[in-house]
């Protein structure tokens, strides 16, 4: 696949078949992934890679905490500003109308939002899950070099003909985490990917995010016209 049309259709899959992956696909992905920059080199990603029943006993217990109170469990890091404001707040809003106005949830209706919001602890029935994290002592620049790793992810995906949905929803049950996989004391997780074949009869899956065009975000100087 040519890397314009990786990127262009690289997007959030909320549902995906069953069908498996192999082993060595994911590798795959990984070895290329891994060719992302890094300051120095230093390659600050971990990965653990979840499938069959050791993801359904996972993400049986994500489920039962975060129904039990999901306000006890936190991230170890804020990906979100505390207060919103413009033109972020409507980017963010107009994602969330579109997604429910996609599968039929009216904005009042917080039990189908909340029983959406949980599907991502089922890494949207992805057959594969992979769980990022970051050694706690590095500092921001890694966390910039562990984003090009992650986008590198995405696009190796669609190169292999699949689909990935990157979910910081995870962030906030690591202790869960802990108690399946050897997530290192000193990595703090980041976030999930799943990792899938698109299931292209869900209505969820026909959402195409826009984007603010170039000239909104981008400058340019010394150029001759």
């Amino acid at each position: 696949m040519h890397i314009d049309n990786a990127i262009r259709t690289r997007k959030s899959v909320r549902r995906f078949r069953p069908d498996s992956i192999s082993r060595e696909v994911i590798e795959h992905i990984l070895e290329l992934a891994a060719r992302a920059p890094s300051g120095n080199n230093v390659q600050p990603w971990h990965v653990h890679v979840i499938t069959g029943i050791a993801k359904l006993e996972l993400c049986s217990d994500i489920l039962a905490a975060a129904r039990e109170d999901a306000s006890a469990h936190e991230p170890e890091y804020a990906y979100y500003p505390t207060e919103w404001f413009e033109p972020y707040q409507g980017r963010r809003r107009e994602v969330g109308f579109s997604l429910y106005n996609r599968l039929g949830i009216g904005r009042g209706d917080r039990d189908a939002r909340d029983t959406q919001m949980l599907r991502n602890f089922q890494f949207f029935d992805a057959p594969v899950g992979l769980l990022i994290s970051l050694d706690r002592r590095l500092s921001t620049g890694s966390y910039i070099d562990l984003g090009m790793f992650i986008q590198n992810i995405l696009l190796a995906a669609r190169g292999q003909g699949l689909h990935t949905c990157a979910q910081a929803a995870f962030a906030g049950y690591h202790r869960v985490i802990r108690d399946h996989l050897p997530l290192a004391e000193q990595d703090i997780l980041v976030c999930g990917i799943a990792l899938g074949y698109e299931d292209p009869e869900a209505p969820e899956n026909g959402l195409i995010t826009g984007r603010a065009p170039v000239s909104d975000f981008a400058a340019f100087h010394g150029f001759e016209d």
